[in-house]
């Protein structure tokens, strides 16, 4: 199956410039970017969504840019309620770089990565007006969805330019890397048509986009930190496994359409995991491969397989999976109970932990906790073991002395 036909099999094509593009994926090498602001020091499954389908035109050949809005991030794309915080300089910087190496790691260093900020800092007020702003209608502006849906609650000059300069990245590119498409998710369009008009009208040349639709949950959210629901990209923001057990509990309504955005299975694989998972959806199949694929991709084999590994665990053993997280902790001959609760942080205080366990809100394997000064060597033969504070956190412990 060819690449644009194997994007429409998998769902990942919402808004075309132009009919072209079939082609220019097919049968040409072109070089394409996916931008992002830095709003956070780290990326989340609601970027991944699109993030991955770059890395899928990567993997076919095409050669990517990977953007980084150091510029656009200071001002702040119009949402569609109200106007985003605006953050300093500092913390853009240091979002910028939490994001490079996230990038730079899902793409195993092969894509090109570039920050706006570069070319637009020395930009003066009047040049801007002059290069960019004079070939871009007001109206044209006012027409952009985002835009129009925020006239009535108020908009501001800021947040009205941002079209602007995210569009003279697109020009920024076309000519220093002759990159001729540009690929966001479905809420970038307004950003992308201003990207080629104004390419179009300084150059006389023609370049393209294409969106993905926004990936959204059972309850119709989309996934992203704006929804209170992020999981992170950075392995130490969400666990390996905290990714895992989300994915895995994918409702069946929506996860074969996940393994078709999120994973690099093919049409076969997934259409056969779908033919099982029809047959004994109780086996939960598909949800298995998806959490499997999706660690193994962001975090490597090893971790995925940890993952895998504690979830089974879990069941088995009857444990709620909400708040399981894992843990490497050194002790020694003398480290008790209090102090295994502290050192796990699931108490804040050697008080606080004697509170807990002698009030019967500690298990150790499940087996509940009374003693507050019991060694953690006569708790367990092994090198691991799950300590749970009430029905809700538990948290899988590796002991290491």
């Amino acid at each position: 199956m060819k690449l644009y036909d194997d994007l429409l099999w998998r769902g990942l094509v919402k808004d075309t410039s132009s009919p072209e593009i079939e082609n220019l994926l097919n049968n040409e090498v072109v070089t394409f970017y996916w931008g992002t602001d830095p709003t956070a020091d780290s990326l989340h499954l609601g970027h991944y969504s699109s993030l991955v389908t770059a890395k899928r035109l990567a993997r076919a050949g095409h050669k990517p840019i990977l953007l980084v809005g150091g510029a656009t991030g200071l001002i702040g794309d119009p949402r569609p309620t109200a106007e985003r915080e605006i953050i300093s300089y500092e913390t853009v910087q240091n979002n910028i770089e939490g994001i490079r190496k996230q990038i730079d790691k899902i793409f195993d260093g092969k894509a090109k990565l570039v920050n706006n900020y570069d070319w637009t800092k020395d930009y003066s007020y009047l040049d801007f007006l002059r290069d960019i702003g004079k070939y871009i209608n007001v109206n044209y502006m006012l027409d952009k969805d985002i835009i129009r849906r925020r006239l009535e609650t108020g908009i501001t000059y800021a947040e009205f330019s941002y079209t602007l300069i995210q569009g003279n990245d697109f020009l920024e590119l076309f000519n220093r890397e002759n990159c001729i498409l540009q690929v966001e998710g479905s809420d970038q369009w307004g950003n992308i048509t201003t990207g080629i008009e104004l390419i179009k009208k300084k150059t006389g040349k023609e370049a393209y986009g294409f969106t993905m639709p926004l990936i959204l949950d059972q309850n119709g959210n989309k996934f992203g930190k704006s929804e209170g629901n992020a999981l992170w990209l950075d392995i130490n923001k969400t666990p390996a496994y905290k990714l895992y057990q989300y994915l895995i509990n994918t409702d069946d309504s929506k996860v074969i359409e996940y393994l078709k955005v999120f994973t690099f299975l093919t049409r076969e694989e997934i259409e056969k995991i779908e033919e099982e998972f029809k047959k004994q959806p109780e086996n939960r199949l598909a949800q298995k491969t998806l959490a499997f694929e999706v660690v193994k991709d962001l975090h490597g084999e090893e971790e995925a397989l940890k993952a895998k590994k504690t979830s089974e665990e879990v069941f088995s053993k009857g444990y709620s999976e909400e708040g399981m997280l894992e843990e490497t902790i050194n002790i020694n001959d003398n480290t008790n109970l209090m102090d295994l609760l502290v050192l796990s942080k699931i108490a804040p205080s050697k008080s606080e932990a004697r509170r807990l366990i002698e009030g019967n809100g500690i298990s150790i394997n499940s087996n509940k906790q009374t003693n507050p000064i019991i060694l953690v060597k006569d708790l367990t033969n092994e090198n691991s073991l799950i300590v749970s504070k009430g029905k809700k956190t538990h948290i899988k412990v590796t002991l290491v002395k």
